[in-house]
């Protein structure tokens, strides 16, 4: 019997929780306190103690929160900022928008930025280095500082999809100057809008992007720098608050859902699939997708759309380095040939085993078959 497993289902981010979240947003809503009040303070403290950091600042959207740290980290025209080729626009336009020049670098066999192209990619116009902790997983960070560490360059981290992901046992978002997080709808912690967060360890940095996101104004009113509007919204931060609560539940079982991937696809030979979740890797990730690289990529895609399974390839099948009329000119054949396969099947909290065994005979039937259709 058909099922249908589409890519994610944004409607229950509503219905499921429906009665709670109203409940929360009368709880805001009745109390007036719409634009920085408790319900802000109350979550960046909770995001602060989760990651393990010392701040944190809610903001509009991840995106403001990268342009926003680079700001206050007072990068100049021409500066050079090495991030991975893949990563959404978002994060070179960060670096573009606050002044600087993004310098996108090849991708290594862990589908994560290279360390080798970071290293060929640093010049004398190199004053920093954005990996972006992608699909949940964190970049080998011991040799990022490295490298950071032996060119006096800096470190800030593109964060948005790896909120709890932990490397050698430090979480995603504390292993530089400061980082962005995503509470879009479809993260691991989502929201009912646009809505981020800025990680800090650092006191006088944190007192610079308070200021910048809320009009250059410090706590107590002065203003003390030019700054913009990029606030994080009560209700939002109230709904976050709310989710936060079963937050590990939801991580547990996304590293449940990527074990069955695992345990079900790992025979078929046409396809590589991300690292397995396991207690004794220096890696714990926490799956904000589930991107494999497929053979015969996009008959896969359409054979699973008539099976009504919802799949996505990542940032439209565009790496940074292909938005040439952006400028960029880079040469990456370890990324190019990733984009020629990768595909993401479904991975949130809405699916049932018997979703993924559908997923997973789905494709071994495709391979199966796929012979005696061509």
């Amino acid at each position: 019997m058909s099922k249908k497993v589409p890519f994610f289902e944004y409607p229950r981010l509503w219905s499921d929780n429906r009665e709670e979240l109203l409940s929360v947003i009368d709880n805001v809503s009745s109390s007036g306190g719409f634009i920085l009040q408790k319900a802000v303070s109350d979550f960046e403290q909770e995001l602060a103690k989760y990651a393990g950091c010392n701040y944190a600042v809610g903001v509009g959207n991840a995106t403001d929160g990268m342009e926003i740290f680079l700001s206050a980290i007072e990068i100049k025209p021409g500066d050079e900022i090495i991030i991975s080729s893949h990563t959404m626009l978002a994060t070179a336009s960060a670096i573009k928008l606050s002044g600087g020049t993004p310098i996108p670098v090849d991708i290594g066999e862990d589908f994560l930025v290279s360390t080798q192209s970071i290293k060929d990619a640093i010049t004398s116009k190199t004053v920093g280095i954005m990996p972006t902790q992608l699909n949940g997983r964190i970049c080998n960070m011991d040799e990022i500082i490295s490298i950071a560490k032996k060119n006096n360059l800096f470190i800030v981290e593109d964060a948005a999809q790896a909120l709890g992901a932990k490397y050698k046992g430090q979480h995603a978002g504390t292993f530089g100057l400061a980082a962005a997080i995503s509470f879009y709808p479809a993260k691991v912690l989502g929201c009912l809008g646009d809505a981020g967060g800025v990680l800090i360890n650092d006191k006088n940095l944190y007192d610079k992007i308070y200021e910048i996101h809320d009009h250059g104004r410090a706590k107590n009113g002065e203003v003390k720098r030019w700054g913009r509007n990029s606030r994080l919204d009560n209700i939002q931060a109230a709904i976050l608050s709310y989710k936060f609560k079963t937050y590990d539940k939801v991580i547990s079982r996304r590293r449940e859902i990527a074990k069955m991937y695992q345990e079900r696809l790992s025979v078929l030979e046409q396809l590589q699939l991300p690292p397995a979740p396991s207690e004794n890797s220096d890696n714990f990730d926490v799956y904000q997708n589930y991107e494999l690289l497929a053979e015969s990529r996009d008959e896969l895609k359409i054979y699973l759309n008539e099976n009504n399974i919802g799949t996505l390839i990542q940032w439209g099948g565009k790496r940074i380095h292909h938005f040439t009329n952006l400028g960029f000119k880079q040469v990456l054949p370890n990324t190019d040939k990733f984009f020629k396969k990768c595909i993401m099947i479904p991975m949130n909290m809405f699916i049932s085993n018997s979703d993924v065994d559908y997923v997973c005979e789905n494709i071994i039937n495709f391979y199966k078959n796929y012979k005696k259709r061509i």
